[in-house]
């Protein structure tokens, strides 16, 4: 018997790296993949369109003295590129949600109707309020349904937002086009010497890619057969468009010597890397639970999928500056980092100073009001979290388990290990973080929070010190989980209960749920 001949190898060298690949048909099939998975619009834009800014939501009177805020959920159409049409959802409008603007010791309640054609849910994505009014996948809002959260605010000032959270196809809801910001003020935010005049110097960026079909609508393919083929992991949906509060191509006409931006990454997977080409410094205010003890000088800024930053940029008469995300540093390696958008670049917006600017306060050396580090006691409970593939300690989503309980009010260490060469980000429900180290090495003092969303490096662990609420709930849960929104869907979340101290041991490790089942 003649002895098989062994297979002809092909030695590529991609990116510095030379790799063997086997068979002539799949490495040519990989290179192919690998090369079309570089995008980037540099070059290519024209800054045509007037940044659109999301109205401010007046809230109605109430005799409780309540601020009463309306949400109507709906699906539209809306002109997201030139001269196309998209068929898009919204809150108030047909693309996006107005920005709601509170303040600490506040009583909030909100109605929110349900228009469109598929139940879903609301999410007050870093908001701290009773469980109940979380708006994750236990508050559903059924078809023509409303839902009526209140709660008081008791949180620092800050930058949160909310958009729908219904297990399963949030990612899908999302890319659909809900999602709005939220601004809290507190007693010492008001004085505070930062741009404060919204939609003037104070000005919030949702930065979204979208993929188009060639008729303008959205394009919800996430790979395609070669990809598989190529070995790519799912990630769900990587743009080669920006959309900028709902604007293509835009420019913000600048009118004071600072401006603050209020930037939010309302991507479902997409990491961003952002500066400027002249690589001037602009100054980190904020994280997303409050404002830093200082501002931090910086040239770049990486927010991973649903975490939100302020920052503060000084112009001169007449210059042009345009916010551009440059390769993220995602530290995946070879190929995935490519797959995942690591190579991307993208230009954001442009910023256009007017020949004459409004002058602006200095910015101060410290912030008065912001958040203390976390103080984490020395018998703090340490809890672990391994993440793989999309399930997290090798367990799936499942509406009925309790997968941690938690006494009010406690400080924990929460360890997050990221056990596998894909994409992840952690958000926890409810409650606030520092970063305490990533990969055993402590985090410089911008990147440790206050947080609720932090991305997460390939090596090593990401240790967080957790601090919860005092409110409690015996039956309703917080949840935890990735928001790489594709990963969520698929079962990467779990939920916790939050109780006095004194009930953790007793508390139920099963939720009686009316919306049904486990993970689908």
């Amino acid at each position: 018997m003649t002895p098989a001949r062994p297979g002809r190898r092909r030695f590529l060298k991609i990116a510095g790296v030379t790799v063997v690949v086997a068979g002539g048909g799949w490495g040519a099939n990989f290179l192919s993949v690998y090369s079309g998975h570089q995008m980037s619009n540099v070059g290519s834009l024209k800054f045509r369109n007037r940044l659109r800014v999301p109205e401010l939501l007046d809230p109605e009177p109430s005799e409780d003295g309540r601020k009463q805020y309306t949400l109507k959920l709906a699906q539209g159409t809306s002109e997201l590129l030139p001269g196309k049409k998209t068929e898009t959802w919204g809150a108030n409008g047909s693309y996006l949600a107005p920005t709601i603007r509170a303040r600490r010791g506040d009583k909030v309640s909100m109605a929110v109707h349900n228009g469109l054609p598929d139940a879903t849910s609301i999410h007050w994505h870093g908001m701290h309020l009773p469980a109940a009014m979380d708006g994750g996948p236990h508050q559903m809002i059924e078809r023509d349904g409303t839902w009526k959260p209140k709660w008081t605010v008791h949180q620092p000032a800050c930058t949160l937002w909310y958009h729908p959270h219904p297990h399963g196809s949030t990612a899908d809801h999302v890319y659909r086009g809900i999602a709005g910001m939220i601004i809290l003020d507190d007693e010492h935010s008001k004085g505070a010497p930062l741009p404060s005049d919204y939609g003037v110097d104070d000005v919030p960026l949702v930065i979204q890619d979208k993929n188009f079909h060639g008729d303008g609508s959205l394009d919800f393919g996430e790979s395609s057969f070669r990809d598989t083929i190529a070995g790519m992991d799912p990630l769900g949906i990587l743009g080669d468009t920006i959309i900028v509060n709902g604007t293509y191509d835009p420019y913000f006409r600048v009118t004071t010597k600072r401006v603050r931006l209020r930037l939010l990454n309302g991507s479902n997977a997409r990491v961003y890397r952002l500066g400027f080409p002249d690589d001037r410094t602009f100054h980190l205010v904020a994280a997303e639970n409050g404002l830093l003890r200082r501002p931090r000088p910086m040239t770049r800024l990486q927010i991973g999928p649903g975490e939100r930053a302020e920052i503060v940029v000084e112009f001169k008469p007449g210059e042009e500056a345009v916010l551009r995300s440059f390769s993220p540093a995602l530290g995946i390696g070879f190929p995935t980092d490519r797959f995942h958008g690591g190579d991307d670049t993208f230009d954001i917006v442009a910023l256009r100073a007017a020949k004459t600017l409004r002058p602006s306060p200095a910015l101060p050396t410290r912030f008065a009001g912001a958040p203390a580090p976390i103080k984490v006691p020395d018998n703090a409970k340490v809890r672990k979290f391994h993440f793989v593939g999309t399930q997290i300690n090798d367990k799936s989503m499942d509406m009925n388990r309790v997968d941690e309980v938690v006494p009010a009010g406690a400080t924990e260490i929460w360890e997050i290990d990221r056990g596998d060469g894909t994409l992840h980000s952690f958000h926890v429900h409810g409650a606030t973080f520092n970063v305490l180290d990533a990969g055993g090495e402590e985090p410089p003092e911008e990147a440790r929070g206050p947080k609720d969303t932090v991305y997460l490096p390939e090596a090593g662990k990401v240790r967080l010190a957790v601090k919860f609420d005092t409110l409690t709930d015996d039956k309703v849960p917080y949840m935890y989980h990735c928001h790489v929104l594709r990963h969520e869907d698929d079962g990467m979340m779990g939920q916790f209960l939050v109780v006095p101290p004194d009930q953790v041991d007793s508390a139920p490790r099963t939720i009686e749920d009316s919306h049904g089942g486990g993970h689908h």
